[in-house]
């Protein structure tokens, strides 16, 4: 069951005053409320789920004395049309007290929410949520049992956050207007005083914000509205802010103005500290930029890592340089920090004045000194993924990347690292867009900014590749499936990310550079044999929890569950351009694919090439334009060994070819040595396809699905 869930964090550390909750309800359901009795919905409407009658967001940035006072409050009112969203709203979630690392000096901060009913009669049910929430872990839950269809139910929430700061980065909001619901109107109102610094815009048709009088000296109040907004599917493969009409905003607080600089602030501060920045263009981009790098890093680690190594090119240097570096700065602390959240001894005082990668920025810093040291030449590149949109609608700063682009003869690019990355592979998000390249000149600041393309990869380069060995077992009732996956290109990353733990990966990285384990470094032995069997008793719980997760994966793939698989990583692809994350798995499939018709057995064949798009009537009325992670191909073997004293029939059926611009889906089987052989690839070969595509893309996508579906007979002789 879908459930609204209203979570909010921010965190404080001792109590404070608090807004009045019935102060709160005033605000939203005083005299003031102009939808109080708002319950009619357009005609045109009347078969969707629910209509929002009413969506309302309010922001309120508040510089009281000595305290920063943030507010946020959101408000819908909303007619329910059909079950589905009777369900949708039929639970709560929420924090009450909620906590926040902003500023100094903390001030507890409250969260109130109402709810109340209003039924077809006019008749209205408020919720008593102080008597009727239940707490659950950390949170409050409030189920709302009383709705149906028909209904209309008006929900608020309110955020009041005191807090005590010279300088305060806000986190940034970005929102669509539309939303799953058709919406008759929306408002957000946003009001911010002196000292608050902000960049705000509206984009793809959405409404300018508008200044409204203000009752307040030094305060300025601003409003958007919009009317009968219809809704958005959010169907897959789609990026909303890069079409949908959308606002987004940044704020940044300095309680004097010499703060109000790329020194302390995440955000793009308006030019002269005057009004709201609305663009952000290369100048912009310098401005921040411009003391923000520094080639300083200490490569002490790193130059007795390349003593008396060769290397065929300065690109291979640079290969065999960060994955060292993903080692000695980043991994090899992973099990310390595992060891020190566990509690089982304080790893970290085992390291003396230790250097690692704490952000991308220190990653960054470490090449550049490396590049310095070598005279290599390189530049910075700034970027942002493209489901934030292009570039010409950059806004919010936190949204930007950096990364490296080595001016090798084939240039390549690094991005910060996690255990999994690779030299020369950037984010999927970022290729294929453009950002801001940067030099930096006589070691000190950036110069020469422009824009850039990025690197793209093809459906060559990021390929699944799957062979299936199906046998029956000798009652024919069960099917014994051996399977060997082999990941490449960006399809690596979310395997590996599913598949790998630390204790799977770190042991190569261990014997690879030499490093000592931080439990070898502690100087009791009595003590070390302690804490390797705590370790090693924490390590076995993950491994059962993983054991545990990797059944539920497979039994989602099937739509059933698998019992017991086995699965064994056969290589980690942490290391070669083009060695790829593979694993083996065995499971056995009871009961399920293999019915018995008469004397013979239909097998539904197809079902082994899993995780097929079905797509439905719905989805066939795309109004979006389609936006794909990468270009990508999935390449699958089938060998099914036919029984003995059994001959197949039906096979012609698997034979399937559909080629068009946007990809494709190519099935074709044989028959040898008494076996089923069956090949399918599959082929998405853009970024992005225009609304007009969408029926090609159909077209290879129930292809692929159809042939899921297709079954073959197994006769006997």
């Amino acid at each position: 069951m879908n459930k609204t869930v209203l979570i909010f964090f921010v965190t404080i550390c001792f109590s404070s005053y608090s807004q009045d909750k019935t102060e709160v309800k005033d605000f939203f359901w005083g005299k003031s409320d102009t939808f109080k009795t708002a319950a009619k919905t357009p005609d045109k409407w009347k078969n969707e789920s629910a209509v929002i009658i009413y969506k309302y967001e309010y922001y309120d940035y508040h510089n009281s004395g000595s305290k920063v006072v943030y507010t946020s409050a959101y408000r819908q009112r909303i007619k329910l049309q059909d079950e589905t969203s009777v369900k949708e709203f039929s639970e709560f979630s929420f924090k009450d007290k909620f906590h926040t690392t902003r500023g100094y000096k903390y001030k507890e901060g409250t969260t109130f929410l109402g709810v109340k009913i209003i039924k077809p009669n006019g008749n209205e049910i408020e919720v008593d949520v102080d008597k009727d929430a239940k707490k659950v872990d950390d949170q409050k839950k409030i189920a709302i049992n009383s709705l149906e269809i028909g209904d209309v139910i008006d929900y608020y929430y309110y955020s009041y956050e005191p807090f005590v700061s010279e300088i305060q980065n806000f986190d940034p909001v970005e929102n669509t207007l539309g939303d799953v619901y058709p919406i008759m109107s929306r408002k957000m109102k946003f009001k911010v005083e002196d000292d608050f610094y902000v960049s705000f815009n509206t984009y793809h048709g959405a409404p300018e914000l508008k200044e409204v009088a203000s009752a307040k000296k030094h305060t300025k109040e601003y409003e958007l509205e919009a009317y009968n907004i219809e809704k958005n599917e959010f169907p897959r493969w789609f990026y909303p802010l890069a079409e949908m009409p959308c606002y987004k905003f940044q704020v940044f607080f300095a309680r004097k103005s010499n703060y109000a600089s790329p020194t302390y602030s995440k955000m793009f501060i308006p030019r002269g500290l005057v009004g709201f920045r609305k663009t952000v263009n290369k100048d912009d981009i310098y401005d921040y930029y411009e003391n923000k790098f520094h080639a300083i890093f200490d490569l002490g680690a790193t130059l007795k890592f390349l003593k008396g190594k060769t290397f065929e090119s300065e690109e291979e240097k640079i290969k065999a340089v960060y994955l060292f570096a993903r080692h000695q700065y980043y991994t090899q602390y992973i099990e310390s920090a595992v060891i020190k959240e566990a509690d089982i001894f304080n790893s970290y005082a085992m390291y003396k004045n230790p250097d690692f990668f704490a952000n991308e920025m220190s990653f960054i810093y470490y090449f550049m000194a490396f590049m310095k040291e070598f005279k290599i030449d390189y530049n910075i590149i700034v970027a942002t993924d493209r489901n934030n949109g292009p570039l010409d609608e950059l806004l919010i700063q936190e949204n930007l990347t950096t990364l490296l682009r080595i001016n090798t003869p084939n240039p390549l690019y690094l991005q910060y690292c996690n255990p999994y990355t690779m030299p020369g592979t950037i984010d999927y998000n970022l290729e294929n867009t453009k950002g801001y390249i940067m030099d930096f000149v006589h070691n000190k600041t950036i110069a020469n900014v422009e824009e850039v393309n990025l690197p793209s990869t093809t459906a060559k380069d990021n390929v699944t590749t799957v062979v299936t060995n199906v046998s029956i077992d000798s009652d024919l009732s069960n099917l014994n499936i051996k399977r060997k996956s082999a990941f490449f290109g960006h399809f690596k990353k979310d395997e590996q990310n599913s598949k790998l733990k630390f204790y799977d990966y770190i042991d190569e990285d261990y014997q690879k550079y030499g490093t000592e384990k931080v439990i070898d470094k502690v100087g009791s032995k009595s003590k070390r044999e302690q804490y390797n069997k705590e370790f090693d008793a924490l390590k076995n719980k993950l491994k059962d929890i993983q054991k545990e997760d990797e059944k539920k994966s497979l039994s989602r793939e099937f739509d059933f569950e698998i019992e017991n698989p086995v699965i064994k990583i056969t290589n980690t692809g942490r290391y070669g351009d083009n060695v790829p994350f593979s694993y083996e798995e065995e499971f056995v499939i009871k009961n399920n694919f293999i019915k018995k018709a008469g004397e013979n057995y239909i097998v539904e064949i197809g079902k082994m090439l899993t995780n097929q798009v079905e797509i439905d009537k719905k989805e066939t009325d795309r109004k979006n334009n389609i936006y794909m992670p990468f270009p990508r191909a999935f390449e699958n073997e089938i060998i099914f060994e036919i029984p003995s004293g059994y001959k197949v029939s039906g096979i012609e059926k698997l034979n399937k070819n559909v080629q068009n611009i946007t990809g494709e889906f190519i099935s074709t089987c044989v028959l040898k040595d008494n076996k089923l052989i069956i090949k399918t690839t599959k082929k998405y070969n853009n970024y992005y396809e225009a609304n007009a595509n969408w029926n090609k893309t159909i077209a290879f996508l129930e292809a692929a699905y159809q042939f899921t579906q297709e079954k073959v007979l197994l006769k006997k002789q």
